[in-house]
C-alpha cells in the first residue's frame, strides 16, 4: 500500500501544528513538525552564540545537527526538545535561519526521507509547493495577523512568559514578510491546495473541515 503524504502549509500561527497533530492521531499516521526542525537549528545557534546573520556559521551548525522524529517528538543529536524551541528568542530568529538555502536543502532531505518510509502529515511553509509537490492532499491554513497574534500571546502567557500582544502581532507580520519573500522555497499556496481560513473557528471545526476532504 502506498504511503500517504498530507501537506499542511500556511503562515506562522495559523494553527498548522495543532491541526496536523490531531489529524495524525485520527488517521494513525506520523506527524512531522517541519518548523520545529528550523527551530532546533535556531536554538542550537543561539546556544552556541552564533550570529544568526552569519550564514556560513549557521550552515556549519546545521550540518553538525542530527534531527529525528520519534513518537511525534523532535530530537536534536539524540536529545528530545520541547518548550526550549518555542521561546520568543527562537521565534524571532527562526525565519532568518529558515531562509538560508543550504539549511533548507538539509532539512528537506530529512523530510523527504521520512516521507519515503512512512505515511506522514507535515506542516510548514513550502511542503505542498516544494518539499512534496506530489502530496496526496494539500491544505493551506490562514488567519488574520490579529487572530494569530492572540493565539500566540495566550500560549506564551499560559507558559508564564511576560509578553506584549502588539509586539507579537508585529513579529508575526515581520515573519510573514520574510517567509513570503525569501528567495528559495518561499511561503506560498500551492495551486492545488485547499485553503481553510481558521479565523474565528474552533480547533475541532478546522479538524473536521480537513478530514472531510480526505478519503482513505
Amino acid at each position: 500500500m502506498k504511503n500517504l503524504v498530507i501537506a499542511v502549509d500556511g503562515p506562522a500561527g495559523a494553527g498548522k501544528s495543532t491541526i496536523a497533530k490531531l489529524i495524525a492521531e485520527k488517521l494513525n499516521i506520523n506527524y512531522i513538525d517541519t518548523g520545529a526542525m528550523y527551530r532546533a537549528i535556531t536554538y542550537k545557534c543561539l546556544q552556541n552564540n552564533i550570529d544568526i546573520n552569519n550564514e556560513e556559521e549557521v550552515i556549519k551548525i546545521a550540518k553538525d545537527c542530527e534531527i529525528d522524529f520519534k513518537d511525534n517528538n523532535i530530537y536534536l543529536n539524540g536529545e528530545i526538545l520541547k518548550d526550549e524551541i518555542r521561546t520568543m528568542e527562537v521565534s524571532n530568529n527562526v525565519s532568518n535561519v529558515a531562509k538560508i538555502k543550504e539549511v533548507r536543502y538539509l532539512m528537506v532531505d530529512v523530510q523527504r526521507n521520512i516521507g519515503k518510509i512512512n505515511s506522514v502529515i507535515l506542516d510548514g511553509r513550502d511542503i505542498g509547493s516544494y518539499v512534496f509537490p506530489n502530496a496526496d492532499y494539500k491544505f493551506f491554513l490562514v488567519a488574520t495577523p490579529e487572530e494569530r497574534g492572540k493565539r500566540r500571546y495566550k500560549e506564551l502567557v499560559n507558559k508564564g512568559y511576560d509578553v506584549n500582544l502588539e509586539e507579537i502581532i508585529n513579529d508575526i507580520i515581520k515573519r510573514d514578510e520574510i517567509d513570503s519573500n525569501r528567495e528559495f522555497a518561499p511561503l506560498v499556496k500551492a495551486d492545488d491546495a485547499i485553503e481553510i481560513d481558521t479565523t474565528g473557528k474552533s480547533i475541532n471545526e478546522v479538524v473536521q473541515s480537513v478530514l472531510s476532504k480526505i478519503n482513505i
